[in-house]
């Protein structure tokens, strides 16, 4: 019998320019039930409205009957659709109709789309350095090309923003609020430079915040591309505010040229996302107060990411430096330059606490001196323990 050969010699370029999700196998190697892990990026359980919930998955089994298990529209339910319209509009003074929104399979398949939609083999896209890991993975997938540009305490730095805008991007990809994974929020002086580069460019802003009704210091700042840019794109997730698992994303753009192509990909993705979850997460907004709902969110999370700043204050050694969010669920550390943090990941693991090493969230690999922790999945005397013993890691290595 001839030799088959091996699945190697039939992958896609695409896949084998896309790296592994690095938290994934990290996140396995925090499940013992014994370690405090900072390292996912997950919602407080004890934030998931489950009765709540319940109660709506029963009504919408006797409302809707057969329709809550029938093939449904590929843009999502009209009444959410609207539901998220008016949202934005309330909050940030926007036109939106439900006919600038579709509804996504979390806002991972935004994306994913995005980069079937936009990027052929070496496109360029613009993202921050660093940025989020899954944005890489998506973008890879396609063989883009990459543009970093270095994140600061205002935003992105301008003179990096415009040599890669005159290098040449068919998108920009921004997380603006609480950023994933440093927790840094742009300045309104930021999100105005950041703004003025764009303007006149042919080019998507993608701006993803899936943190920003989690603000729990500060103000509510507008978007960079928003409505403003002629191909501007907002992408948003119940993930963070109501439940993660039902995995319930969506986008808005007055851009219908580009809508109506994110459509077809869905289309030839999973033609629709899940109905039942939609109807459920429909009734959930219409029957209760998400508002109500979100301050309980942000007085937990302003809690924990407090007692999280206090512990690294009274334990970090001399020379690590942190940020300090006003929202979200991350914050990054910077360590002393030489100190290669993903070196300290199997050490931390050794003292019972996991966090996740900057490297993922760069483009270019490398041996980089940061790291992301979580705050939101862990108690305040938990963090504190947690970070006393992280502490102790740092300080052998320093």
């Amino acid at each position: 019998m001839q030799n088959a050969g091996t699945i190697d010699e039939l992958l896609s370029d695409g896949i084998k320019a896309t790296p592994p999700s690095f938290v994934r196998s990290i996140l396995k190697a925090a499940s013992d039930p014994d370690v405090t892990s900072f390292a996912g990026g997950l919602p407080n359980p004890i934030s998931f409205p489950q009765e709540n919930l319940t109660e709506s998955m029963q009504r919408v089994v006797a409302a809707h009957g057969a329709d809550a298990f029938q093939y449904s529209a590929t843009a999502g339910i009209f009444e959410l659709r609207q539901w998220i319209a008016d949202r934005y509009n309330a909050r940030f003074g926007h036109d939106y109709t439900a006919d600038d929104v579709l509804v996504t399979t979390g806002s991972q398949q935004v994306l994913d789309l995005l980069g079937k939609v936009l990027l052929d083999k070496g496109d360029g896209v613009i993202v921050e350095r660093p940025t989020y890991l899954a944005a890489i993975q998506a973008f890879a997938m396609q063989q883009a090309t990459f543009h970093e540009v270095r994140l600061t305490d205002e935003g992105l730095d301008v003179d990096e923003l415009e040599a890669a805008l005159d290098a040449g991007a068919k998108m920009i990809y921004l997380i603006p609020n609480f950023q994933n994974p440093t927790g840094l929020t742009y300045s309104a002086e930021g999100r105005r430079r950041a703004r003025e580069a764009l303007s006149g460019r042919n080019i998507v802003v993608v701006e993803d915040d899936p943190y920003g009704e989690l603000r729990f210091e500060g103000e509510t700042l507008p978007y960079i591309g928003g409505v403003s840019h002629p191909h501007g794109v907002v992408m948003g997730s119940f993930s963070k505010t109501v439940t993660p698992g039902f995995r319930m994303g969506y986008l808005l753009t007055k851009d219908h040229g580009l809508l109506r192509n994110l459509a077809i990909a869905k289309e030839a993705a999973d033609l629709h996302t899940n109905v039942f979850s939609q109807y459920v997460i429909l009734d959930y907004l219409q029957h209760h107060d998400l508002d109500e709902h979100l301050v309980k969110i942000r007085d937990l999370y302003r809690s924990q990411a407090q007692a999280m700043v206090a512990a690294m204050e009274e334990f970090f050694p001399e020379g690590v430096t942190f940020t300090q969010p006003e929202g979200g669920m991350f914050l990054w550390v910077t360590l002393p330059e030489g100190v290669a943090s993903i070196d300290l990941f199997p050490k931390a693991l050794e003292r019972n606490v996991a966090f996740v090493p900057g490297d993922p969230f760069y483009v270019q690999p490398g041996n980089y001196n940061t790291l992301r922790l979580n705050f939101t999945n862990a108690d305040e005397h938990t963090i504190r323990d947690g970070i006393r013993r992280l502490s102790e890691v740092l300080a052998e290595a320093i």
